[in-house]
């Protein structure tokens, strides 16, 4: 499992019924891979994790590794209250085919440090895929401190952080303190631009459900010493990236992939689709964006190391 490079979080499709859409989901997926992307994050927060039985998402597990004929992993999200219940899950999604896990603290209950660590640990131990942890007090009000992670890297398989904190200087302190023990990629889309300059790894992007090209190639020049292009695409996108900040993310970010033909608006109650000044509103930025949007070069030929090397002084 190599944690570096775009993992879009991936919106799940639904008819209007309120089923899961396989075939809106596959186009999605195909999309994101024609784009670039080096995973596929499934059943996230922008996933509907909570909404979804087990049953769906080992559906959505197996019909994404069938879309990408197994040519990218494939990671599934656990957002699991009970711990005995992530286990299962992980132990499942083993079964199923997903080559990583992307791990929330506990739902409902807000676990002190000990109690999350032993939580993260007891799921780590319960499998062998790779892990990434999702680090995001902001909304799930538990944070992942740097005393947490030293105890939790003594677990070979915990590899990476999604680093939700919306501090970018997190990104230093724990390079600093671990160097490329813990891969690092950013997990808010407003800041993933000043994350990846800083030594950031990857990108588990939400706009890229909407945007994968955008977003790769943002990703790529940056990898490859192009600020300049990189900052002139990040410049035109940072309107549409600030949806992914909000509590309504999902309706957001699904009404961008509908309108750039990505998708479909549908969402599972309790959450419902925009309507009013809000819907006006967020299409306003949409379309604005979708009107200007830039001309991407041919990123996908681009080196994903800087090669320039400085002579000592």
């Amino acid at each position: 499992m190599q944690w570096k490079g775009v993992f879009p979080a991936v919106t799940t499709k639904f008819t209007p019924d309120g089923k899961i859409d396989l075939e809106g989901f596959s186009k999605n997926i195909r999309a994101q891979v024609d784009a670039g992307v080096n995973g596929i994050v499934l059943g996230g927060s922008l996933g509907e994790a909570s909404v979804l039985s087990v049953a769906e998402k080992e559906t959505l597990v197996k019909t994404t590794i069938e879309v990408t004929g197994n040519k990218i992993p494939v990671v599934l999200n656990i957002a699991e209250s009970i711990t005995a219940e992530a286990i299962s899950l992980a132990e499942a999604a083993s079964q199923w085919g997903a080559k990583g896990l992307m791990l929330l603290p506990p739902m409902r209950y807000k676990a002190d440090e000990r109690e999350t660590v032993v939580f993260f640990k007891s799921i780590a131990a319960s499998t062998d895929l790779p892990i990434m942890i999702y680090n995001n007090p902001v909304d799930y009000k538990i944070e992942v401190t740097l005393d947490m992670f030293e105890e939790l890297i003594g677990m070979k398989n915990i590899q990476a952080v999604k680093e939700s904190t919306r501090d970018v200087t997190n990104v230093t302190r724990i390079k600093n303190r671990f160097g490329d023990r813990i891969k690092i990629l950013c997990g808010v889309d407003t800041i993933s631009m000043e994350e990846l300059l800083l030594g950031a790894d990857g990108w588990v992007a939400g706009l890229v459900c909407a945007f994968p090209r955008e977003t790769v190639a943002i990703y790529r020049l940056v990898k490859a010493g192009l600020i300049e292009e990189a900052t002139a695409i990040y410049r035109w996108f940072m309107p549409l990236l600030e949806l992914d900040i909000h509590p309504k993310l999902v309706q957001y970010i699904k009404l961008a992939e509908a309108q750039a033909g990505m998708g479909s608006e549908h969402v599972r109650a309790p959450r419902l689709t925009l309507i009013g000044e809000e819907r006006t509103r967020i299409l306003n930025i949409i379309d604005t964006a979708l009107a200007n949007r830039p001309e991407l070069p041919d990123y996908l030929s681009l080196p994903l190391e800087k090669k320039a090397a400085l002579t000592a002084i």
